[in-house]
């Protein structure tokens, strides 16, 4: 399994032969390397519905032939616009032909703004945990610190988790480091920050007060091989 960062919250995972983007923010994501029209995803999994998440999702669903799997409310939006979607709610999990995807609990909001100025409802925000390959990857999505992250840590044994470091909409690097303490993954990776002047941070003072993994500051570009 290869993991790369792309900059925000954009993870992409390459198992099995089979792609799969995280939160593909990546026109107006000043901090990526992507480009809707060179990306080819199978599958893109969706955190919430917030528009630096969803991103070109549709785009890239329909130009691919791309499975999105979401909180269903945004997938039954997301489907309303031809998207091939499905909707999945907190704490359930599903045995997919590329992996297991089972949505968390996560601490935001959730809502869809269109160009016209209209606001949906995108359900429950949700982190993610991702199983292939023996492996298991949590992509916490926009969240506070809350104390259930002890109980997935628990019950899942992480091998790379992604956590927000960015405060102001999400964890800044003090819970951050906190929630590494519960989730007890082998290396924690910082996302959320830098994107926009509210969440600038430095993910080195973050990765000192990280005491029980090893802490990745990936580049935007950067690849984990599992």
């Amino acid at each position: 399994m290869q993991i790369s960062y792309h900059g925000h919250s954009v993870v992409k995972i390459k198992t099995g032969g089979t792609t799969i983007l995280i939160d593909p923010f990546i026109n107006g994501n000043s901090l990526t390397d992507l480009s809707v029209e060179e990306e080819k995803p199978n599958v893109i999994l969706l955190t919430h519905a917030h528009n630096d998440h969803v991103g070109d999702t549709v785009e890239l669903a329909k130009s691919n032939e791309a499975q999105v799997v979401a909180p269903v409310e945004l997938a039954n939006y997301l489907a309303s616009l031809g998207v091939n979607a499905v909707g999945m709610n907190l704490g359930g999990s599903h045995e997919f032909d590329f992996g297991t995807v089972k949505l968390t609990k996560a601490f935001h909001s959730s809502s869809y703004s269109t160009s016209d100025g209209e606001v949906i409802y995108g359900g429950m925000p949700a982190g993610i945990l991702f199983k292939a390959e023996g492996k298991t990857i949590y992509h916490a999505g926009d969240t506070g610190l809350f104390g259930d992250m002890a109980i997935i840590g628990e019950r899942n044994n992480i091998d790379v988790a992604f956590l927000p470091i960015g405060d102001f909409f999400t964890m800044g690097p003090e819970d951050a480091a906190y929630a590494a303490e519960l989730l007890k993954p082998k290396t924690v990776v910082p996302i959320h920050y830098d994107t926009f002047p509210p969440i600038k941070q430095d993910p080195e003072q973050f990765k000192a007060m990280v005491k029980n993994a090893e802490v990745n500051i990936m580049q935007v570009g950067g690849i984990i091989d599992l």
